[in-house]
């Protein structure tokens, strides 16, 4: 149900980016909302032109994770406003117990604090007429420390304010 709710939202995202071809313009920075298969805040500061930092504060399995990211951004030449971007970075943060335990965890699983490093790859789209910016994502991860190693779940729709 949510992959086939992100293919919705990513064909909407290139839908609206045709339409407005030649109508979007880049930004320097963006603060927003991220909502997925973990929701949280978003701030995206660029570096360079093709150069940001992203930070991201956001909640999973009833705990807080902080993640930073490196991500570089390429221009799609037909449709202005619209890039590509990759990247990676690393996060920290905890997970709490709860009950029901998470899948991944036995009975007696009482929470971690999980180090690990991520990668990202994803579509980002800065709205001409409006200070808007969507950005869809995945960003696949590898708890180092604690919490189950690959994590490649993490698709989401971020919405930022920019300026």
């Amino acid at each position: 149900m949510v992959k086939k709710s992100m293919i919705a939202v990513f064909t909407l995202l290139i839908g609206l980016s045709l339409m407005n071809e030649g109508k979007a313009q880049t930004y320097a920075t963006g603060v927003g909302l991220r909502a997925g298969v973990s929701n949280g805040l978003t701030v995206k500061h660029f570096i360079q032109s093709d150069v940001a930092l992203e930070g991201i504060l956001h909640t999973r399995w009833r705990g807080l994770v902080i993640t930073g990211l490196y991500e570089v951004h390429k221009n799609i030449r037909e449709v202005r406003g619209l890039r590509w971007f990759y990247g990676g970075g690393a996060h920290i943060g905890s997970w709490n117990s709860g009950n029901p335990p998470p899948p991944w965890a036995d009975s007696g699983y009482r929470g971690s604090t999980i180090v690990g490093i991520d990668g990202i790859i994803g579509l980002d789209y800065k709205f001409d007429d409006a200070p808007i910016n969507l950005s869809l994502d995945w960003k696949p991860a590898f708890n180092i420390i604690n919490g189950g190693g690959f994590w490649g779940d993490e698709v989401a729709l971020s919405i930022r304010f920019t300026f």
